[in-house]
């Protein structure tokens, strides 16, 4: 998936789409959609539709499972809908209320807390109780991130840790011999790398470019927070925000930012990917897009866990889950069901990993496995630091404008004690 298609995913979770009430559609399941292999149902099989919103090599590796899917057996045949994934996010709910959606879905995890509570999907608890289901070893934070009031309502079909991003070349230059694995050494490091020619006060080169706000899949921050100990929610229910794990990272970062200059203020997500590419700012927090960007612009690019913070090593993860709606019969669910087992065999979960550039799901799947793609086989390494970004929180919305107006006014040096108790009240309003 490009960085376009996964910063798409990323900024579905900000959208603020008006979503509307639905109630359960009767459906007699009939496919609206296209036929992933291309040829008719026989009379009595089960015909499921599929919408997702993978259109790039991944799309194609997806399209390729489902056909060997359909091929592997006589009762069910899936057909497949394409869209972006905002329209899907627009159109979902008002096609279930109609009783012409789809019987899966797939979407950005942050969103899948919303339709859930409204009723929209349907509980895969009976899924994940069967030992046939390949689930039993997916990772820990993949499975909590489809799971919103104690039950299950997702498959995941992505989760992978955000990473640190660096130019090789540029460290090469400066005489710094690797990626650095610690705090300190991360700010130590940006400032070798921070270059201030003309004194102006504004570097031409900046050692890390972090955004202070609308950061890639709203992940920098809350990735911050976890590697001091801190988070932004307890629960789906209570806010967290306001602690002085918080406290503390926030000064840490506003003086090396503020005081030594290590990264621009004002930055957005796509703004520090410009910054990366142009070859303004030695390092970035990312995902796997930056390995497009960098070949685009002829970066030799390395690639590292984001360093650990005082207290653990930690990322925040971007996450997208298939889910069976509320359109779906009971018979149409159990097929649902046989697929996503399908999805996740072994030699399933290997072929989806290196056709999407995502890990394996599955985390009794060795880097060795992927190595073929080294990408992958890196983030594959890492995926034990990945954590999922607001489990449950169904106004995920309200929670991470909170965060941006914090860490925005942080990183522009306003006082912190006062920031963080407006943002707590902020989240614990939106929890509500």
């Amino acid at each position: 998936m490009t960085r376009r298609k996964m910063a798409g995913i990323a900024s579905v979770a900000i959208t603020g789409l008006m979503l509307a009430a639905c109630g359960n559609g009767d459906t007699s399941g009939e496919s609206s959609g296209s036929r992933a292999n291309g040829a008719p149902a026989s009379e009595g099989v089960i015909e499921l539709t599929f919408w997702h919103g993978y259109t790039e090599a991944d799309g194609d590796v997806l399209e390729t499972i489902i056909d060997e899917f359909n091929e592997s057996q006589s009762d069910i045949q899936i057909s497949t809908e394409i869209n972006p994934w905002d329209v899907i996010d627009d159109t979902l709910l008002p096609a279930l209320s109609a009783g012409t959606g789809p019987q899966i879905v797939a979407m950005p995890a942050e969103r899948l807390p919303v339709y859930a509570d409204r009723g929209a999907f349907a509980s895969l608890d009976d899924f994940y109780a069967d030992p046939q289901s390949n689930t039993a070893a997916l990772n820990p934070g993949a499975e909590q991130m489809i799971v919103v009031n104690e039950t299950h309502y997702g498959v995941p079909t992505g989760f992978v840790p955000l990473a640190l991003y660096y130019n090789k070349d540029l460290f090469a230059e400066a005489g710094v011999d690797g990626p650095p694995t610690t705090w300190d050494e991360w700010i130590d490091t940006a400032r070798e790398l921070t270059i201030d020619e003309n004194g102006d006060g504004t570097p031409e080169q900046y050692g890390v470019v972090l955004p202070d706000h609308a950061t890639v899949a709203n992940g920098v921050w809350p990735s911050l927070f976890y590697g001091n100990g801190g988070d932004v929610v307890l629960d789906p229910a209570t806010a967290a925000i306001d602690s002085p794990e918080n406290a503390e990272t926030l000064q840490i970062w506003q003086d090396a930012i503020v005081k030594d200059k290590i990264s621009p203020t004002g930055v957005d997500g796509i703004g520090a990917d410009e910054l990366f590419s142009s070859e303004r700012a030695a390092m970035t927090i990312g995902g796997p897009w930056m390995v497009f960007i960098a070949a685009d612009h002829d970066i030799d690019l390395g690639i590292a866990p984001i360093p650990a913070g005082p207290v653990a090593q930690a990322a925040s993860a971007i996450g997208v889950s298939m889910a069976v709606t509320s359109d779906a019969t009971d018979e149409e669910a159990a097929a649902a069901e046989q697929f996503f087992a399908f999805f996740l065999n072994d030699e399933n979960a290997v072929t989806w990993s290196l056709g999407s550039g995502w890990p394996p799901l599955r985390s009794d799947i060795p880097a060795s496995e992927v190595d073929e793609n080294p990408t992958v086989a890196e983030l594959t390494a890492q995926a034990e630091f990945g954590r999922p970004l607001l489990p449950g929180v169904v106004n995920s919305v309200d929670v991470l404008t909170a965060v941006d107006n914090l860490t925005q006014r942080a990183m522009a040096g306003e006082d912190i004690s006062s920031l963080l108790e407006q943002a707590n009240a902020q989240v614990q309003s939106a929890l509500d």
